[in-house]
């Protein structure tokens, strides 16, 4: 039995529920250490089921054995989940209510007349939050990947190469390095298109005196990096290399405020605070950081909104900004650990 799964069994005590439904598949990933695809996982104070189709049975029993009892999906999942629940004669059973929609709550709620199902959130997300050594080891391999793409990319970056043309040779040299995939859409973004911060990489030329943002990840193994890059072509306008010190300096005030016990808002608020003194505070709208794991965006979030104190072992990025639409748009972003004295930057080596 994992430890992890123990811990859940835990907090499931403590809710005073029988059981949990688990539907994220980077919750259910977590739990059996196992890469789940179009599965479920039942967790009970007796047993844990593990439900998937015939695609992953033989892989799944190998690798769950002495974990998981393996049932087959060869019916709507609402039914077996159901049986199984009535078979463990199980009273409150909880479900995760961001991950599962309603239809299907519907349908399972159908097959439990004697059950109840309790909304849940967070229960897993919450543990997700501290890193283990192994999961470390992963996220740094992604990071090390990332940052050789990112040094590579530099040289083939120039005017007259379409941004979506980056984004392909990215995508090439990442599997080349070990990667299975990126970890979401990279963004490449050139001239006015900088000041779009979730900006669509398409066919527009890169031209020269201007400044193109880059923000990557990988997947490796499962684990997720995200930094973002600016690189700066021919003659730049004065102003671009003053924003871009600004950021760069926001970045730095956020990471001295990063320690055990500090509040997530009070870092947005370190970053946030020194752009805003620079007179640009109305052109950083979106928050200093996020965790990353298992997925690109998960706990903790660094907002101004979130008391939430930060613990050894949490991973984020930091990532200030400064956005001047119709112009271009300044984006530095970095992922660190939160230490016992204060953080390591575990894209360190990458130069700005």
């Amino acid at each position: 039995m994992s430890l992890r799964i123990k811990n859940i069994r835990t907090r499931l005590k403590k809710e005073r529920l029988d059981g949990l439904i688990v539907s994220s598949a980077a919750n259910i990933s977590y739990l059996t250490k196992y890469r789940s695809r179009d599965s479920y996982l039942l967790i009970t104070g007796k047993q844990n089921i593990y439900f998937t189709d015939s695609r992953y049975i033989e892989e799944a029993t190998l690798k769950l054995r002495g974990i998981c009892k393996i049932e087959k999906i060869d019916g709507p999942i609402s039914e077996l989940m159901a049986e199984a629940c009535s078979g463990l004669k199980l009273k409150a059973i909880g479900f995760e209510a961001r991950n599962i929609s309603f239809a299907e709550f519907k349908k399972i709620r159908r097959g439990l007349k004697k059950t109840k199902l309790v909304p849940t959130d967070g229960l897993v997300e919450e543990l997700r939050q501290i890193k283990e050594q192994e999961e470390l080891r992963k996220i740094r391999k992604a990071i090390a990947i990332t940052a050789k793409a990112l040094k590579f990319i530099k040289s083939f970056i120039k005017p007259g190469r379409k941004e979506i043309e980056v984004v392909g040779e990215l995508e090439r040299f990442i599997r080349y390095q070990g990667a299975s995939s990126s970890a979401f859409d990279i963004v490449v973004a050139s001239g006015p298109n900088s000041s779009f911060p979730h900006h669509i990489s398409g066919a527009r030329k890169i031209r020269d005196n201007e400044p193109v943002l880059v923000d990557i990840g990988v997947d490796y193994q499962g684990y997720k990096s995200d930094l973002t890059r600016i690189f700066f072509l021919g003659k730049i306008n004065i102003l671009a290399p003053r924003i871009y010190d600004i950021v760069l300096e926001a970045q730095n005030q956020a990471l001295k405020r990063i320690s055990p016990g500090v509040a997530a808002r009070d870092v947005d608020a370190a970053g946030r605070q020194y752009i805003a003194a620079q007179g640009y505070g109305k052109l950083f709208g979106h928050s200093l950081g996020h965790g990353v794991g298992l997925e690109v965006h998960e706990k903790p979030r660094i907002s101004g909104k979130q008391k939430l104190k930060l613990e050894p072992g949490q991973v984020f990025t930091v990532e200030p900004a400064i956005y001047l639409p119709g112009r271009f748009g300044i984006r530095l972003e970095d992922m660190v650990l939160v230490t016992e004295k204060g953080c390591e930057v575990l894209s360190g080596a990458i130069n700005k």
